[in-house]
């Protein structure tokens, strides 16, 4: 029964896991998107960029991050390792607290767009737009991911509680005694021998 939640557990963490590398991807490809518009008005030579394009490289370095994060919550899914699972959480609250922190500043702020560089390609203020004029849509986006976190930190707690339940055998399967014994831990004793007389004694 243990071996079977257990596999449940680990199958929900992969799978939340996936959303979170999915929109990972579509950060990457947006983010490549944008890089290729900026090439080419770069090529065309139609304006010029004092700045970095700030906004480009955080995207995509964001969907790097999640895309990582994925990774490593998969592999701690599948090995089920104590070393793992804590690594992951620390990442994913780091994260969650990063996430929270960012919301709380644009809410609580009014002027939190102040706070921010200059774009100079102009695609922040394109994705502010997009991303009102579809805010029904992406708030749902945003509630799935914030969901797929929460349960990731959840499965991951849990795991881990049971591993230390179970003590450091928890990799081992247990249920199912071994059928053959150890070669080396039961080893017969030699049998017992006696020094024999030369068989060809000297007559005195």
């Amino acid at each position: 029964m243990a071996r079977i939640v257990r596999s449940c557990l680990q199958s929900l963490m992969k799978w939340v896991n996936y959303v979170m590398g999915m929109v990972g991807v579509a950060m990457l490809l947006y983010g490549f998107w944008m890089v290729r518009v900026w090439q080419r008005d770069m090529d065309e030579g139609s304006s010029f960029y004092s700045t970095a394009p700030w906004f480009i490289y955080a995207f995509l370095g964001m969907g790097v991050i999640l895309c990582l994060i994925a990774w490593i919550g998969r592999v701690a899914a599948d090995s089920a390792n104590g070393c793992c699972l804590s690594c992951y959480m620390l990442i994913m609250s780091l994260l969650i607290l990063i996430e929270a922190t960012v919301a709380a500043d644009i809410l609580l702020n009014s002027d939190w767009e102040k706070d921010l560089p200059e774009d100079p390609t102009g695609r922040f203020s394109d994705f502010e737009d997009f991303v009102k004029s579809n805010f029904d849509v992406f708030k749902w986006i945003g509630l799935l991911i914030l969901l797929a976190q929460g349960s990731s930190v959840l499965f991951t707690i849990v795991l881990r509680s049971a591993r230390s339940h179970r003590g450091p055998n928890y990799d081992v399967d247990d249920e199912y005694p071994p059928t053959k014994l150890p070669l080396l831990g039961h080893l017969s004793p030699p049998p017992p021998y006696a020094v024999a007389p030369p068989p060809f004694a000297s007559i005195k």
